[in-house]
């Protein structure tokens, strides 16, 4: 008989067919490659790592019948059935009447951006992402964060970190005027936030709000389905709703969406602009025959839509979903529970460390999240990424670093890859880190990109401070 405090385990609903054998290295290795790299975990060859936690974009891996639909590719030009079943899969779990396939999800962005900013325009968001603020400035517009302020705020509780303030919002509509914004940025499961949702209260407040005032709401539908599954985890009204239905209705209080198919969709490549307004998506096509490809492939291979397809029924799946960000959750509890420094709560595609908190010697103009990346793949060869002042850029009036109130080392996780030993071995690698904290020093940029320089920045070590 089970006793009252039995713990049940919970498995992977997969089993695995196929295997990629990984490389170890030595720590003398790894100590002459990061340096090699400009201690740029971008610029590590996949070969010298062990674990590989720098994105959860186009690093899945695809099920057998997404492999199945990769020999249905219809490589045709013109008109490939494999975008017409993609359209048919994007109506039924999203819901919007058009489509635009891209690439992924920047060229979708790309599109978005030139179609609907003016010059002097204003974006408000709830909190930047690198490519889609750069997109909205190239366009001429100005991005306003307008998230609420426990967004901000690594240590909080907060079950919505995503939610936009209205009252912030409302500020910025009263001094620039509805007319200057042509729509409202809203990510689902926020990035830079730690992998945060917003709740479909807040959805709903927004969307009488911006029918009011006539505003567009445009959702970044990347990480959709995964804040659908936080909803109906954490939402009053939705525990007994299945994650697509709560996803349809997400959508259904939006104008359109930009998707990477690379993260919630389980697929290496492709994304899509999804519209309702049928004159707007005739001007997308028309933009996407310049950028991207004809109509009807948008920079994809026929197979690749075809995959996409078949991810994203996949994708909807309570299991899959449970799975998913139970693996994320069991890497952020053991963090937790060993005392490191992590955003609360713990999100959805990854394990957001505070390398402010860990590293508090280091100033935040010495990179602490990019010093402590590669501190972590010296100590076990896993790659990690920063999000903090590197990723946040300079502000193009001072021309100086920007210093968002998060400085983040990011652990993202990628979907139906890694076993639990894996995490096992992430957090343990960690943990001596943390123990020999005081020894990690601060960086200097030693080259610096024009545009998001955390891809291609190159650093040096600032003196190294030892323990008294």
């Amino acid at each position: 008989m089970s006793g009252p405090l039995e713990k049940r385990s919970w498995a992977e609903p997969f089993k695995i067919k196929s295997v990629e054998l990984l490389r170890t290295t030595t720590r003398a290795e790894r100590d002459e490659i990061i340096g090699q790299a400009g201690y740029n975990t971008f610029l590590i060859r996949s070969r010298d790592v062990y674990i590989d936690l720098l994105t959860d974009s186009g690093t899945s891996a695809m099920s057998d019948r997404q492999w199945a639909g990769m020999m249905l590719g219809d490589e045709a030009y013109a008109g490939s059935e494999n975008y017409y079943s993609l359209e048919a899969a994007v109506r039924e779990h999203y819901g919007y009447r058009y489509l635009v396939p891209t690439h992924q999800g920047r060229g979708a962005e790309n599109i978005l951006s030139q179609l609907l900013i003016k010059q002097g325009d204003f974006v408000p968001g709830n909190m930047y992402f690198t490519t889609t603020r750069l997109h909205q400035e190239r366009a001429g517009g100005t991005f306003v964060d307008v998230i609420v302020e426990e967004a901000h705020d690594p240590t909080s509780e907060h079950p919505f970190k995503g939610d936009v303030d209205i009252a912030k919002l409302d500020r910025l509509v009263r001094e620039v005027g509805a007319d200057r914004i042509p729509y409202i940025s809203l990510e689902a499961n926020v990035n830079m936030a730690g992998g945060q949702p917003f709740s479909m209260a807040n959805l709903k407040e927004l969307h009488a709000y911006c029918k009011l005032h006539r505003i567009a709401i445009m959702l970044d539908g990347t990480r959709a389905i995964e804040n659908a599954y936080f909803i109906k985890e954490r939402e009053r009204g939705y525990q007994d709703k299945s994650v697509k239905r709560i996803l349809r209705e997400m959508c259904d209080l939006t104008d359109g969406a930009t998707v990477s198919a690379k993260k919630d969709l389980l697929v290496n490549i492709g994304g899509f602009l999804a519209l309702n307004d049928e004159e707007l998506f005739r001007r997308a096509q028309n933009l996407s025959v310049i950028y991207e490809g004809l109509h009807t492939y948008g920079g994809l291979a026929g197979r690749d839509m075809e995959a996409m397809a078949q991810g994203l029924r996949e994708a909807v799946m309570e299991s899959h979903q449970a799975a998913r960000i139970g693996q994320v959750r069991y890497l952020g509890e053991k963090l937790d529970a060993a005392g490191i420094p992590i955003v609360k709560p713990i999100g959805s595609h990854g394990v957001f460390i505070d390398a402010a908190a860990f590293l508090p010697h280091v100033d935040r103009d010495q990179y602490p999240a990019q010093a402590l990346a590669a501190a972590i793949y010296v100590e076990a060869g896993v790659r990690a990424m920063e999000r903090g002042n590197v990723s946040a850029g300079r502000d193009p009036n001072t021309g100086k670093n920007r210093r968002p109130n998060l400085e983040l080392v990011r652990l993202t996780v990628p979907r139906r890859v890694y076993t639990q030993a894996h995490m096992d071995v992430v957090a343990e690698a960690i943990v001596r880190v943390y123990a020999e904290r005081d020894r990690i020093g601060g960086l200097r940029m030693t080259y610096e990109p024009e545009y998001l320089r955390f891809f291609q920045a190159r650093f040096e070590p600032m003196e190294k401070r030892r323990p008294a």
